[in-house]
């Protein structure tokens, strides 16, 4: 969670600024008025270093409001993201001046920490990869040394072969799945959408999946994020035995419910995490539900399975 600005009342910008300048022209007035009154009766050279003192008093009275309430303030906030730019783990500031800056503040902390976590969901994304690349290279390792080595029959050159392209297929799948992950996490569009504006080309692309809207309503994101999410969802629910889906959009978030074969108790607290997959001898990725809930993230929404007597049954909850 972003760190949160502790607020307390402070005095708004433009009075700060209204208040310098005022004691900046009033000052010098009232310092003149009370030359002129007192110095007939302390004596003038008493008057005017009494004036000066309180002219001091003042100046650095006003220092420390104006540090206090702007500079300390500017400061904190160039260091804090000075550290981020840097790539360095840092602490918030707690405090700000004026209302201004308390809201700037904020601005920089949560754009901190969404980079802070993009970044760090992009290197455990990565490592995945990696790890799950290791496999198809193995198989081309040994598939190009076997060929190198000669003396096999076509049947085995054939089988090798073969190998060989299901090996950069995975690899193809896992790369394309790495992309549209870095692109679910792309700034957030804005807009509504329904659902009967997007089920008629999802329909088209599912004629074996009967699909049907218990209650719309309206989604607080656009049709090019609904659409793939409906789509990756639909997709994972047909791939698991499920041929009727019911979608419900309620107070607050929306339910997609299926027929299919479920999700079982080991399985439950996985499914979201990337590679993770129960097809992959059918081909399967793991990354639909992991690049659905980065696009619902983006959004300003979640992604949670809950519980149900049969197939499965999501919910997204809207957080806007």
């Amino acid at each position: 969670m972003p760190g949160r600005i502790v607020r307390k009342w402070r005095p708004p910008l433009a009075l700060v600024l209204g208040g310098t300048l005022a004691a900046v022209l009033g000052v010098p007035l009232v310092g003149i008025a009370y030359f002129r009154v007192a110095g007939s009766v302390l004596g003038w050279a008493e008057t005017a270093w009494l004036i000066g003192w309180m002219a001091v008093v003042a100046t650095v009275i006003l220092g420390i409001l104006l540090w206090r309430l702007v500079l300390r303030p500017v400061q904190s906030l160039t260091g804090y993201a000075q550290s981020i730019s840097a790539g360095q783990a840092a602490s918030p500031p707690r405090h700000f001046g004026t209302p201004e800056f308390s809201a700037l503040g904020q601005s920089v902390i949560d754009m901190g920490d969404h980079l802070h976590q993009r970044a760090e969901h992009m290197r455990a994304y990565a490592d995945h990869v990696t790890h799950e690349l290791k496999s198809p290279l193995t198989t081309l390792r040994g598939a190009a040394e076997l060929l190198q080595d000669g003396g096999l029959s076509q049947d085995e050159q054939d089988a090798l072969v073969s190998r060989i392209t299901n090996a950069t297929s995975q690899m193809t799948e896992q790369l394309d799945a790495l992309r549209r992950l870095a692109h679910a996490d792309a700034t957030p569009m804005r807009g509504t959408s329904r659902l009967v504006e997007i089920l008629p080309r999802i329909e088209k692309r599912y004629p074996s999946v009967a699909i049907s809207v218990q209650q719309d309503g309206t989604v607080p994101f656009p049709p090019q994020t609904l659409e793939p999410v409906l789509d990756h969802l639909i997709a994972n629910a047909s791939e698991h035995g499920a041929d009727r889906i019911t979608l419900s959009v309620e107070r607050g978030g929306m339910a997609i419910e299926d027929n299919g074969r479920g999700i079982s108790p080991g399985n439950r607290k996985r499914i979201f995490d990337p590679f993770f997959t129960t097809r992959r001898s059918g081909g399967g990725t793991g990354m639909g539900l992991p690049i659905v809930r980065r696009m619902l993230e983006a959004q300003g929404a979640d992604i949670t399975l809950l519980e149900s007597p049969s197939g499965a049954r999501f919910w997204v909850e809207f957080h806007r």
